[in-house]
């Protein structure tokens, strides 16, 4: 048995990978559990690596039995908005019958604390600004609507099991670990911090944007860019929260600060010092014009605040990207 285990579940993908890092830190020991479909064993470097999928009961209960974690991170879902349009059926497999699966397992097990990664995909189109956690949650595509199904199996479970969780809704993620040990890698790669770093290396031919006739100050749609290593310090505290007693709770993970899709682009040019050819193109349907955070609560119950700026995510995913030859 290792000390202060906890089990990582998605822990080889880009966003479980740096809270990896940041719990092996803190003193914790991750273990991972992977099925390495999206996830990459190169990115397992603080703990071991256990692999299967989470909708194998009988794996999950073997590696549970094994390591018999402290907490549970769950990270392990299908992310892609387009995806789920084209493939819903995968989306509702993996991510809800998968992560029923996972919790089914870990009440088994025992387990006290867990940790679940949802988006702010489940609020669906913005009536109010900045988005709080008692926000309208009404998603618009399959993916959002299967994290929502699973926030809400964690109310019941909590209300009639008393099985403790923190649910995470994250704004957008960026950024990589300032040494280069680990980053961004998604194959394809849908993102768009990467596919203008990627434009700005000369391994794409520019970067396209979709909708400059946004009701915002330059057009185009704003997002609240969050560094990774802030998220994993969010996830960190969520288990020291869960571990010391705290009650189930819903947090918003993001800065607070929007950020137009031409001023990302313009600091990417700063950062790189390579400017890189931009398409204007049709609004894409689904997006909505403006995502952020009010992350109040996050900062009183957490004692959590960001810590990086969009110019550490800039600068950090750029040294990822320029140093790497993962993705593009």
């Amino acid at each position: 048995m290792t000390d202060k285990p906890i089990l990582v579940v998605g822990g080889a993908g880009y966003i479980g990978s740096h809270t990896c890092l940041a719990l092996a830190e803190r003193g914790f020991t991750p273990i991972v559990y992977d099925n390495l479909t999206n996830g990459h064993g190169e990115f397992v470097k603080w703990g071991p690596l256990e692999q299967g999928d989470i909708r194998d009961r009988a794996r999950l209960d073997e590696v549970l039995a094994k390591h018999k974690p402290l907490a549970i991170l769950h990270f392990a879902a299908l992310i892609e908005v387009g995806e789920s349009v084209k493939d819903p059926v995968a989306f509702y497999e993996n991510n809800v019958i998968g992560s029923l699966t996972l919790l089914a397992a870990a009440q088994a097990a025992g387990i006290k604390a867990f940790v679940f990664s949802s988006t702010c995909a489940t609020y669906g189109l913005p009536e109010t600004l900045p988005l709080d956690e008692e926000h309208r949650q009404a998603p618009i595509n399959p993916y959002g609507r299967t994290k929502w199904i699973v926030e809400q199996a964690l109310k019941d479970y909590d209300s009639y099991t008393g099985f403790r969780s923190v649910i995470l809704r994250y704004f957008n993620a960026a950024g990589a670990d300032f040494e280069g040990r680990i980053g961004e890698w998604h194959t394809p790669e849908t993102h768009a911090i990467p596919l203008a770093l990627e434009a700005a290396l000369g391994r794409r031919q520019g970067f396209k944007v979709f909708g400059s006739d946004y009701d915002t100050r330059d057009g185009t749609c704003v997002r609240d860019y969050i560094h990774v290593l802030d998220l994993a310090d969010a996830h960190v505290r969520a288990v020291e929260y869960l571990l010391d007693g705290g009650t189930t709770v819903a947090l918003n993970l993001g800065t607070g600060t929007g950020t137009t899709v031409k001023e990302l682009l313009g600091t990417i040019e700063t950062v790189s010092g390579k400017p890189f050819p931009v398409e204007y193109a049709e609004r894409r349907e689904g997006d909505s014009t403006t995502l952020v955070a009010n992350n109040d609560k996050a900062r009183e119950i957490l004692g959590w605040s960001p810590r990086y700026s969009l110019e550490d995510i800039i600068r950090s995913a750029w040294s990822w990207h320029s140093r790497s030859n993962y993705g593009g």
